[in-house]
């Protein structure tokens, strides 16, 4: 079992940025290492949508293009924690961003995820 928690979310100007972490918990280092991990991100009345992921290793990432050049995805398997830094926020950015781990494979649809974390918020004002 995986707990992922979010943090970091809050109220940005367009423009801006922010960074969110995801730490997870019940999980060694190397239980954590075994994870491909990833956003995504839900505005309301919208479905929930693949933003960023990145495979177990680091060593290879994966983005959306509504994000792409804009979003870093990055981890650090000693903290078990990944990052999302984005920058360049527009308002259509806004949303409820949640975490997510796969085992072994990259979590780049919902179809991969194995467990989600309980998502934090994120608004960008114009």
């Amino acid at each position: 079992q995986v707990q992922l928690v979010e943090s970091g979310g809050g109220l940005v100007q367009a423009g801006g940025s922010l960074t969110v972490s995801c730490a997870a918990s019940a999980a060694s280092a190397r239980t954590f290492s075994l994870y491909g991990m990833g956003w995504f991100r839900q505005a309301p009345g919208k479905e929930r949508d693949f933003v960023a992921a990145i495979h177990k290793s680091g060593t290879t990432t994966y983005y959306a293009d509504s994000v792409k050049g804009r979003f870093t995805i990055s981890r650090d398997n000693a903290k078990n924690t990944v990052y999302l830094r984005m920058d360049s926020l527009k308002p259509e950015d806004t949303a409820v961003y949640f975490c997510a781990a796969s085992p072994l494979i990259t979590p780049t649809t919902s179809a991969h995820v194995r467990y989600w974390g309980q998502g934090t918020q994120v608004t960008v004002s114009s």
